[in-house]
């Protein structure tokens, strides 16, 4: 005797060896044998064999019109024997009634289960319902299929286009587009990114990497929302009887910090120092000041940039050569042996002189020019003795904190990205222009910018009202309400307040300065819940603008070794298989590089470069004769470059990073490179 039975959701038949009432001795065809509970067997028979009432059976059921059988069944509840006798209009035999078992099995959507060999037809909405959605998920795959084939064939699919900042970026795998690139990606052994890029999905690799910060950052855009802007005469505020100058990169159009030098009746010198005050017409509530608590920041990148505020603000606060702009201005009464004798602040109007420019300035006012310590290597040029004299105040003040401006021994590198120009991977032409590091420039605004963010911070922890300060301790800078040191400056508090154009931090004590000077109750305490919450939200948001703008200057550094068709370099070793570039800011690892001294130079063959991945691999080739020079900051400038990660851990910190990366910026007004981390600690 054989028996039909069901084990683990399958069907299996085979020859009894034992009967024990409650379960069976079953012997497979496979000749396995196997113990078998009489409940679940379905079916007793004699003949055929069980491997060949198997075959049959399935055989016979393929052939069964599952349609026609769910009509002809009624609708209550029966067994399928019962089912196969109707069908077959006789008593049916073993593999009739085993093929309509198998067809009624395969078959749920028409036939729900209710029991040992029992079923019920599905009701007709619940099988139409049913069709429907597997008609559904027919005409999917199919659509998958087809759009996966044009992918891999190097044709973007239609539904593609709108959906493909989140597919390069956050895809949903919900999404049928999403299913399909994944398969085709699976197919060609391809990211999405360049495999969408073969598809020609975007223009290069710029916008790719731009993308992803735009949609992290700006998903609904870099357009300014609407909002009113009037900017009134501030003919209330007094004129300041001296004139000011700015010390800017060319292409600062943020001007927000300028200097003035006027002689004091009694000997010695007035300097000061002049901040743009958009917190007059910038408030916190109103439009405006809700565009800027939203961005935080002005974004920086080689070749472009995303403000802060909109253009007209900017236009308006700007400290633009020709106009008279309203300020805050923080004062130094330094004596004729520079002994600075008092300080004092003022809200109010000055006329901007002149803005001055590096490139201008720099060949006349230089380390080498200043040689002698004294004018007798200047030329003259407007504003010469004014800039001597700042400068050699500025060298008693770095003297008097105990902390140097710069690392001279860094380069600092301007990025200029011609958009005219076609470039090796869309539109683009880099060139990189070095500069020495903690120039007498540099070196005067820093220090200068010292003295107004150290002073302002000091002035509201007297006066009791709240700020927002840099601190420094134990070699990790955070931002906090307490007027703590900095000891990477040597001052005893330091806030940010002389960049209110692109920093949401410097806005908003600015808004607290011009409460003090008014003698008006400050916008915010220290407990303020957003006052609190500006704070945490815009140093993780500076932070990730950091981030952004290092992985771009790492980027347009690759872009210019294949625009140059570099294929060999030089490098200096900084330790381990860390190397940096010599002819730009750039660190990569080499693993076959063997063990050399810090310092050691080395030739290094391209052996790749990927723009989309941004990333570049070398090959070692030969040492060089001659050692490369490294200060002790070198590897900190680096690590922003690459990633703290990729140095030793522990060593470095991000907020660390963004320091060095802010002092810079006090230096020309623009955010600066990577490459320029570390540049003019003295004003971060």
């Amino acid at each position: 005797m054989n028996v039909l039975f069901e084990e683990d959701g399958a069907f299996k038949a085979g020859s009894i060896l034992a009967d024990n009432n409650t379960s069976l001795q079953i012997e497979l065809p496979t000749g396995k044998r196997s113990k078998v509970k009489s409940a679940n067997v379905l079916l007793r028979f004699a003949s055929p064999n069980p491997a060949e009432l198997m075959q049959r059976a399935e055989q016979a059921a393929e052939e069964i019109d599952v349609g026609f059988l769910w009509e002809v069944c009624g609708d209550g509840e029966f067994a399928f024997e019962e089912l196969a006798a109707e069908y077959q209009g006789d008593k049916p035999g073993p593999i009739e009634s085993a093929s309509v078992l198998m067809r009624l099995h395969s078959a749920p959507m028409y036939f729900h289960r209710k029991g040992k060999g029992r079923y019920r037809k599905a009701p007709p909405e619940i099988l139409q319902a049913a069709l429907a959605g597997l008609e559904k998920k027919r005409l999917q795959a199919e659509q998958v299929e087809r759009m996966s084939a044009a992918l891999v064939g190097g044709k973007l699919p239609d539904e593609f286009p709108p959906l493909l900042q989140q597919l390069l970026y956050k895809p949903d795998r919900n999404r049928l587009e999403t299913k399909a690139l994944e398969a085709a990606c699976a197919e060609t052994h391809e990211s999405a990114a360049k495999l969408l890029a073969r598809c020609k999905a975007f223009p290069g690799s710029h916008d790719y990497h731009l993308g992803r910060f735009l949609f992290e950052y700006f998903a609904k855009g870099t357009d300014f929302p609407a909002h009113d802007f009037a900017l009134s005469d501030c003919a209330d505020l007094p004129l300041a009887e001296a004139q000011a100058f700015s010390i800017d990169d060319m292409q600062t159009t943020e001007i927000d910090d300028a200097l003035s030098v006027s002689p004091r009746p009694q000997g010695g010198w007035r300097i000061g120092i002049h901040i743009a005050a958009p917190g007059l017409a910038v408030t916190p509530d109103n439009a405006l000041g809700a565009i800027a608590r939203q961005r935080l920041s002005t974004v920086y990148m080689p070749g472009h940039k995303i403000t802060m505020l909109p253009d007209a603000v900017v236009e308006a606060f700007t400290l633009a050569a020709g106009r008279i702009c309203p300020a805050l201005s923080f004062y130094l009464d330094v004596a004729a042996d520079l002994r600075i004798e008092g300080q004092s602040s003022k809200l109010e109007r000055i006329l901007i002189a002149a803005n001055l420019r590096h490139h201008d300035i720099e060949p006349l006012f230089n380390d080498e020019t200043l040689a002698g310590g004294d004018k007798s290597g200047l030329d003259d040029f407007p504003y010469r003795d004014e800039l001597f004299l700042l400068w050699q105040l500025a060298t008693v003040m770095e003297a008097g904190r105990g902390k140097p401006s710069a690392s001279r021994a860094q380069k600092d590198y301007n990025y200029r990205i011609d958009w005219e120009r076609d470039g090796v991977d869309g539109k683009g032409w880099i060139s990189l222009d070095e500069r020495p590091r903690g120039s007498p420039l540099d070196m005067l605004v820093a220090e200068m910018m010292i003295a107004a963010n150290a002073g302002w911070g000091a002035a509201l922890r007297d006066a009791g009202i709240a700020a927002l300060y840099r601190a420094q301790s134990a070699g990790k800078v955070r931002m906090t309400t307490v007027a703590a040191p900095h000891d990477g400056l040597g001052v005893d508090c330091y806030a940010w307040a002389s960049s209110p154009l692109r920093r949401y931090v410097d806005l908003i004590n600015q808004w607290q300065l011009i409460a003090w000077l008014r003698g008006e109750t400050p916008r915010y305490t220290a407990r303020d819940t957003d006052f609190l919450a500006a704070l945490r939200d815009f140093e993780l948001t500076y932070a990730g603008y950091a981030e952004f703008q290092r992985g771009m200057e790492r980027y347009w550094c690759l872009r210019w070794l294949r625009q140059e068709e570099a294929t060999s370099v030089t490098a200096t070793v900084l330790r381990d298989n860390l190397v940096r570039l010599e002819a730009l800011p750039l660190v990569l690892r080499v693993n076959s590089l063997p063990t050399l001294d810090r310092g050691a130079r080395v030739e290094l063959d391209i052996t790749r470069i990927d723009l989309l991945d941004a990333d570049i691999h070398a090959s070692y080739r030969s040492t060089l004769a001659e050692h490369g020079e490294i200060t002790d900051d070198g590897i900190d400038d680096e690590a922003a470059l690459i990633g703290a990660d990729e140095v030793s851990e522990g060593e470095h910190t991000a907020p660390a990073v963004l320091e060095r990366e802010g002092a810079a910026a006090e230096l020309d007004g623009e955010a600066p490179s990577a490459s320029a981390l570390g540049a003019a600690a003295g004003a971060e």
